[in-house]
């Protein structure tokens, strides 16, 4: 039975322990097959989330999902569509070009998963963008990220892969790597700001 996990927030010590790596031949098991599905699971009841880390959900395991929106979300930009961005750090989209009425359909996303994940390649050049976190809520910064990395992992079927990814995409999964080391994005945010209680 699938069910939605709380989300651990800072300051609970497995933010900040490094993850270990999931051993092969248990990525396929029962125990793991079921982290991934209730964190796919979270992922979707959180309006908010394009992205979700296992020590997130309280499991210091090298696993971490991103919603197949973030690609949407890069896709819109490219169209032209002027990319503005909400107290939590993920971008809105307030004009669109002529004829358009929303950058994209909301629907049911698909996951990507990532075991094991291991950097090839990453750009030289850094973009800066705003970020939020839902394991810090109320808050987000100015985080400067590469625009592009490259990276190697291992599906939930347990098939290895190597995976491109480029500006809003790219910075998600900086993100998420990010969380895997036991590091936050406040630790590298600049222009912290405290999001208003009312959500706005």
């Amino acid at each position: 039975m699938t069910k939605n996990i709380p989300i651990v927030k800072e300051p609970n010590k497995v933010l900040r322990a490094s993850a270990k790596d999931v051993d092969a031949d248990d990525i396929r098991g029962k125990k793991i097959q079921k982290l991934i599905t209730d964190m796919k699971v979270t992922l979707k009841n959180t309006p908010d989330g394009v992205g979700l880390a296992a020590p997130q959900v309280g499991k210091s395991l090298n696993i971490f999902i991103v919603s197949e929106e973030a690609e949407e979300i890069d896709k819109a930009e490219k169209r032209g569509w002027e990319k503005g961005h909400n107290d939590d750090g993920k971008p809105s989209f307030a004009k669109a070009s002529e004829g358009e009425k929303k950058p994209y359909e909301k629907r049911e996303w698909k996951y990507h998963v990532f075991i094991n994940p291991v950097v090839k390649n990453i750009s030289k050049k850094k973009l800066e963008g705003p970020e939020g976190c839902l394991s810090v809520p109320g808050k987000y910064g100015t985080v400067k990220r590469h625009e592009k990395i490259t990276v190697q992992a291992i599906d939930e079927h347990g098939k290895k892969f190597i995976r491109g990814a480029s500006r809003f995409f790219a910075r998600v999964t900086q993100h998420e790597l990010d969380h895997l080391q036991g590091t936050l994005f406040i630790d590298k945010a600049e222009k912290i700001i405290e999001a208003k209680p009312n959500g706005g």
